[in-house]
């Protein structure tokens, strides 16, 4: 669910458990290499939590929230070049504290933030999937989240910033080996809260929700580079970021999460959360986007998700679900047909094992979008 996407909380703790933790200077003055293993902290008491609706504000709320445990900026898109090559993208900030404050030290290496970044490509006519992870702590600018005087999130060189002061306009730069981004992006629509005002719900106990908005439509241009070539895109892309410090609840194994761009103007995000014991979590649902900006929220009971395939990954031997028909009821009801645009779109490296790719969407409305699927690998419990 892209609450996203959602998706790899816990790979802060990888992070510490790998040794990128905390260091401090030696009383020399010079500075130790030994690393202090400091896992996350079970207990959440310190830190806020989604109760009550919140009081957005923009472009301040695209910020970072360090009040709350986990956050993420995760933009997708899918694009393409004028001969009609098409392409997918993830780009996925994480910052999860350690603590709900910052620990007193002079090392300005010492933080109490660890940010973890993913990003892909997906060459959907060269069937060639390209992914990377990154890790780093916020500080010393290695990596962090800052609104003024501009939007800007950044792990090392990979970074999104705003290009004007409402953040309306945004650049996406990363690169890794020999495949790289340089998206300029636009906003069309206001930002689309979702759940109630902005507070969604991932169980019916009190605090198991996260603070999630969405910017559905976002008009793209700019360059993807692989290897020797380089390919001037266009298309749009789809960015949510969201904030908490609980989210899903106890008996929770995973999550199947869509967003979708029409060629209407509309858009859609679905998802369901699945239980360990077999069924579906009733508290979450989605959103219907109109091509004029207004949303319909859709209840677990509004929309129906049934699997038409499977696929196998040859990395990991995990079974995804490949192809769903995807129906929203009411007045304004429709049925889709979504299909992967390419297979093999696994991230199997970094700690986590979940698929996460570019679609193409038939049936009542046409378009394309990113898919989500988690805990078919392992459970995502004490992930989030």
């Amino acid at each position: 669910m892209r609450w996203r996407v959602i998706v790899l909380l816990l790979l802060a703790a990888l992070v510490v458990i790998a040794g990128i933790s905390l260091i401090e200077p030696m009383t020399s003055g010079a500075v130790s290499a030994r690393t202090q293993l400091d896992a996350p902290p079970a207990d959440t008491s310190g830190f806020a939590q989604a109760i009550e609706p919140w009081d957005w504000q923009f472009p301040r709320d695209h910020g970072a929230h360090p009040e709350f445990q986990t956050e993420w900026w995760y933009y997708t898109g899918n694009l393409a070049d004028a001969a009609g090559r098409r392409f997918g993208y993830q780009f996925t900030i994480f910052r999860r504290a350690l603590s709900p404050s910052p620990a007193a030290a002079k090392s300005e290496f010492r933080s109490n933030q660890i940010y973890f970044a993913h990003f892909t490509v997906s060459d959907i006519a060269g069937g060639a999937f390209h992914h990377d992870v990154r890790y780093a702590r916020g500080a010393a600018d290695l990596a962090g989240a800052a609104i003024q005087p501009r939007f800007h999130v950044w792990l090392e060189d990979w970074s999104v910033r705003a290009e004007n002061d409402d953040a309306t306009a945004m650049r996406i730069q990363a690169a890794s080996g020999d495949f790289a981004v340089d998206l300029a992006l636009r906003q069309v629509k206001a930002p689309a809260l979702q759940g109630d005002k902005g507070l969604s719900p991932k169980s019916a106990e009190i605090g198991n929700a996260s603070y999630y908005y969405s910017l559905s439509r976002l008009e793209t241009r700019g360059q993807i580079t692989l290897g020797e070539r380089r390919f001037a895109v266009s298309g749009h892309s789809w960015m949510d970021h969201e904030f908490s410090t609980s989210a899903l609840g106890g008996d929770a194994q995973g999550w199947d999460w869509f967003g979708l761009i029409f060629d209407d103007g509309s858009e859609l995000m679905v998802g369901q959360i699945r239980l360990t014991g077999g069924g579906l979590e009733t508290a979450f649902g989605g959103l219907l986007i109109d091509a004029d900006g207004s949303t319909r929220k859709l209840e677990a009971s509004d929309i129906a998700i049934r699997a038409l395939d499977v696929w196998r990954s040859p990395h990991t031997d995990v079974e995804y679900p490949a192809g769903w028909d995807i129906a929203v009821t009411g007045d304004d009801g429709f049925r889709l047909t979504v299909a992967p645009l390419l297979a093999d779109q696994e991230l199997y490296t970094g700690g986590i094992i979940y698929w996460e790719g570019a679609v193409g969407v038939s049936g009542d409305k046409t378009g394309y979008g990113y898919a989500e699927l988690t805990g078919y690998a392992e459970s995502m419990q004490n992930r989030f």
